[in-house]
């Protein structure tokens, strides 16, 4: 296993941890996003494309945009009071 494999599994299990943790669904996503484009990294290296391209158009993609417009029917999404006071001033 090279170093650059190594790297990429200890980003892979600090991505499943700090999903775990992270209180913010917006955070969560994102890093949820950051893990599927490192798997697909992996698969990469263990020769193995048509994984990465699934890994990445799913992982990353499709199931992201589905999570961010739930987020958005939710309401899940805030804007902070500095945000929303330029808005209210403009």
């Amino acid at each position: 296993m090279t170093i650059f494999q190594s790297i990429l599994l200890g980003f892979l299990v600090v991505c499943a941890i700090s999903v775990s943790f992270s209180k913010n669904l917006l955070n969560s996503i994102l890093i949820y996003m950051s893990y599927s484009l490192v798997m697909s990294l992996i698969w990469v290296c263990l020769e193995s494309p048509d994984l990465a391209i699934t890994e990445a158009a799913v992982g990353a993609g499709v199931t992201s945009i589905l999570f961010f417009a739930t987020l958005k029917k939710i309401h899940g999404i805030q804007i902070d009071k500095t945000e929303k006071e330029a808005e209210d001033h403009e």
